[in-house]
């Protein structure tokens, strides 16, 4: 039900899955296999996946840290947005990306919950994409020494109120991995 015309695929976008972004992440492993399930099943429905990698100054571009997971890696033909921003979207590609492949749908994983996917999430619904957040296919670090909450209560919380976002002409939602479908396009 997507707001944007003629845009009626879906996109598995995965978001910071980077070595030192997800390094002490919240069940770090558990997640990275969530997200390698869903990569294999939007390229078995072949479903576009596109991957974004964040750098800033302590994540320094082409540094084995600013790399993707080893247990995730694109296919050439797939396509890697860098940003600087917690929004995906904020001066990068993505748009252009997926304007080329008429998704008006973004399903969406990685890292971290409280900042990078919250972040593309709402960037993506406010441009008027239905915009699908995958429950445990998301992480953050633990910054309770900070005072913020554990980890998982982020990550809880996230998945809480992501359910109950709204709007016009759009459509907000969050599933699991197993309950992910895919299909080339919208329902």
């Amino acid at each position: 039900m997507t707001s944007l015309i003629d845009r009626p695929n879906t996109a598995l976008v995965v978001v910071d899955v980077q070595n030192d972004v997800v390094a002490n992440a919240h069940e770090r492993d558990a997640v990275v296999a969530n997200i390698s399930a869903l990569v294999d099943k939007a390229r078995d429905a072949d479903v576009a996946v596109v991957w974004v990698q964040h750098s800033d100054d302590d994540l320094v571009e082409e540094s084995p840290g600013w790399q993707l997971v080893p247990e995730l890696q694109p296919l050439e033909s797939e396509p890697v947005v860098r940003k600087h921003y917690g929004d995906s979207f904020e001066d990068t590609s993505l748009e252009a990306e997926l304007a080329a492949r008429g998704i008006g749908r973004v399903i969406v994983a990685g890292a971290q919950t409280d900042a990078c996917i919250r972040a593309t999430l709402h960037g993506a619904f406010v441009r008027g994409y239905d915009t699908t957040l995958v429950s445990d296919a998301h992480t953050t670090e633990d910054f309770s020494d900070y005072g913020l909450p554990p980890a998982d209560k982020v990550i809880a919380h996230t998945n809480m109120y992501w359910s109950w976002q709204a709007g016009p002409d759009r459509t907000a939602a969050v599933v699991e991995t197993e309950a992910v479908e895919f299909g080339g396009q919208n329902p």
